[in-house]
C-alpha cells in the first residue's frame, strides 16, 4: 500500500556552495549535524518525457531514510505530494496507475540516474521539535537515454518539518539572502539534470533579446473562447485522474463536472464545433461521467441520511439504523470503487483521453467560430435560457407527482447546462454571463435539493424493505421519508418566487 506525504521545500545555490550559519534564525534553538547520507535515485518517464512536462517525477531510490519508489505531484509552488512505496525491481503498479493518465501507453524507462552526496542539519526549537531539515546536496547527474551526458552541481534544500508553518521558510530565506545564497533557477533537480545532460542540439539555447517591432494580435473569436473552456475541462479529467484513484475527498465530483461541462459546451456551441466530431465523443463523456457518478451519487445519499439521523431526537431512533446505513453504504460503495478503477484502467477511458486530445489539438471549428463572440456566444447562452424557462413553468404548473418529479429533474439539468455555456461566455461576454452563473448556480441548488430528495426516499424505501426482511423495525425510515417529502415540498413551493427573481434579471 503506498503512503502520501505533503511535502514543502524550497532549492537554493549558492557560489560558495556552503551553508551560512543558520543559529541566528528565529526560532532555531539548535542546528543538529545528522552527517552524510549518499542517495543513488533513478528517474524513469516516458521516451518524450510526458511526466517532466507535467512537473511529476517517479524515481526509485535508495540510501537514505526513506528509501523505496517515490511519486511526486505538484500542488503549488515548492509544494508536492509525494506517494511512497515500498523497493522493488520494477514500477510499481499503484505508481504506475496514478500516471496512467499522462503515460497513456508509453513505456516507462528510467531516463535519468541521480548520485547525491546530502550533508544534513536539522533544524530544532527550544523544546527539541524538529522545524525544517537543511541539506547539502552534493549532486551528479547521468543521462540514461539518447545521447545525453553527464552534470554535476551543488545545492541547498530546506524542508519544513511535518506540520509546519510555512512562514517558517521565509525566516529561513532572509538568513539566507543575507549571506548571498539565492534560489535555485530550477524546480527540481530533475528538472536541472534534464536540461544539463540533454543532447547539445536539443538543449535551449539563451539567445540575447532583440528589439522587434510590435506583432498586430489576431483577433480573439468565439472558438477561441469555446476552445478554452474546452481545453480547461480535458486538463481537469487528466489532472484529478490521479486524485480519484486515490479516493481524495471530492476529486470524483470534480472529475465528472468536468465531464458534464465539456459535453454541455458541446451542445450550447454546436454551431462553433463540428457535431460529427463532437457527438461521439460526448457519448463516451456521457459514460464516463456514468461511471464516476456510481461513486458520487452514493456519496451524497450517505451523508444526507447520515445529517438526517444526527437531527432526530433519540426518541425516533428505533433499531440498529445507523449499522444498517453503514453496511449498505459500504457495499454499495465498495462495488463501485473496484468497478471505477477498473474503469481508469480500461482500454475505452483511454482512447476517449487521445479523442480529447485530438479535438483540442485539431478542433473541428465551424464557419460560426471566426464570429464575433459576443453575437455568437450570446446566442447560444440566450438560446439556453430560453430551454430553462419553457422546462421551468412547465414544471411549475404540473401538480405534486412523480410527473412534477421527472419535470423539475429536467429543469436541474437544464439549468446546468445554462450555467456551463455563461461559464464559458464570461471571457466574451464580462459580468452578464458572471451574474447569470451565480443565477444558475442558485437555481441549480434549488432543484438540485429537490432531486436529492427524490434519491434519498428510494433508498430510504430500500432500507426499509431490507430492515423488514431482516426482522428489525422500518419506523425510523418511515419518519425520515416523511421528513424527505416535506423538503421537496419547500423546494416546490420557493421555486415560482425564485425563477421569476432570476428571469427578471436576465441582461445576456
Amino acid at each position: 500500500m503506498a503512503d502520501t506525504k505533503r511535502e514543502i521545500e524550497r532549492k537554493y545555490e549558492s557560489d560558495e556552495s556552503g551553508l551560512p550559519d543558520l543559529t541566528g534564525v528565529a526560532g532555531v534553538a539548535t542546528v543538529v549535524d545528522k552527517g552524510v547520507a549518499h542517495l543513488d535515485a533513478t528517474y524513469y518517464d516516458t521516451a518524450d518525457e510526458r511526466l517532466a512536462a507535467s512537473s511529476i517525477t517517479l524515481r526509485r531510490r535508495t540510501g537514505g531514510s526513506d528509501a523505496g519508489w517515490h511519486l511526486k505531484f505538484p500542488v503549488a509552488p515548492g509544494v508536492r505530494d509525494e506517494i511512497q512505496a515500498p523497493l522493488s525491481d520494477t514500477v510499481p503498479r499503484t505508481l504506475a496507475g496514478l500516471v496512467r493518465s499522462r503515460v497513456r501507453d508509453a513505456e516507462l524507462a528510467p531516463v535519468v540516474r541521480l548520485r547525491s552526496d546530502r550533508d544534513v542539519r536539522d533544524l530544532v526549537d527550544a523544546e527539541g521539535r524538529l522545524l525544517a531539515e537543511v541539506s547539502v546536496d552534493a549532486v551528479q547527474a547521468e543521462r540514461l537515454n539518447g545521447e545525453g551526458g553527464s552534470a554535476q552541481w551543488t545545492e541547498i534544500e530546506v524542508e519544513l518539518a511535518d506540520g509546519g508553518d510555512p512562514a517558517f521558510l521565509d525566516k529561513v530565506e532572509k538568513r539566507f539572502r543575507k549571506a548571498g545564497v539565492r534560489p535555485s533557477a530550477s524546480a527540481s533537480k530533475l528538472a536541472r539534470a534534464l536540461e544539463e545532460t540533454a543532447p547539445k542540439k536539443k538543449r535551449r539555447k539563451k539567445k540575447a533579446p532583440v528589439a522587434q517591432a510590435p506583432v498586430a494580435q489576431a483577433p480573439v473569436t468565439a472558438g477561441d473562447h469555446v476552445l478554452a473552456y474546452i481545453r480547461a475541462q480535458r486538463d481537469a479529467i487528466v489532472e484529478l485522474d490521479p486524485a480519484v484513484r486515490r479516493d481524495v475527498y471530492d476529486s470524483v465530483h470534480r472529475m465528472r463536472v468536468a465531464t458534464r461541462r465539456m459535453r454541455s459546451a458541446f451542445r450550447s456551441y454546436r454551431k462553433v464545433l463540428d457535431r460529427a466530431v463532437t457527438d461521439p465523443i460526448g457519448e463516451e463523456l456521457k459514460w464516463l461521467a456514468g461511471e464516476l457518478g456510481v461513486d458520487r451519487d452514493q456519496e451524497v445519499l450517505t451523508d444526507r441520511l447520515t445529517a438526517a439521523l444526527d437531527e432526530l431526537p433519540r426518541t425516533l431512533l428505533s433499531g440498529p439504523v445507523r449499522t444498517r446505513l453503514r453496511t449498505w453504504s459500504h457495499a454499495r460503495r465498495g462495488g463501485s470503487r473496484r468497478r471505477l478503477i477498473a474503469v481508469l484502467d480500461g482500454k475505452r477511458y483511454l482512447e476517449l483521453l487521445a479523442a480529447l486530445d485530438g479535438l483540442v489539438d485539431e478542433p473541428p471549428l465551424l464557419e460560426a467560430a471566426g464570429g464575433k463572440p459576443t453575437k455568437v456566444i450570446g446566442k447560444a447562452v440566450r438560446g439556453d435560457f430560453a430551454a430553462l424557462a419553457v422546462l421551468v413553468e412547465q414544471a411549475v404548473e404540473l401538480p405534486p407527482s412523480q410527473d412534477r418529479d421527472l419535470a423539475l429533474h429536467e429543469a436541474r439539468k437544464k439549468a446546468k447546462r445554462t450555467r456551463y455555456a455563461a461559464e464559458a461566455a464570461t471571457g466574451a461576454l464580462g459580468e452578464p454571463a458572471a451574474d447569470l452563473v451565480r443565477s444558475m448556480k442558485s437555481l441549480q441548488g434549488l432543484l438540485g435539493d429537490h432531486q436529492d430528495s427524490v434519491m434519498t426516499r428510494e433508498a430510504l424505501r430500500d432500507l426499509a424493505g431490507q430492515a423488514h426482511a431482516a426482522g428489525e423495525s422500518a419506523f425510523t425510515y418511515g419518519v425520515l421519508y416523511g421528513h424527505e417529502e416535506r423538503r421537496a415540498e419547500l423546494v416546490e413551493g420557493a421555486l415560482p418566487e425564485a425563477w421569476g427573481s432570476i428571469k427578471g434579471g436576465m441582461e445576456v
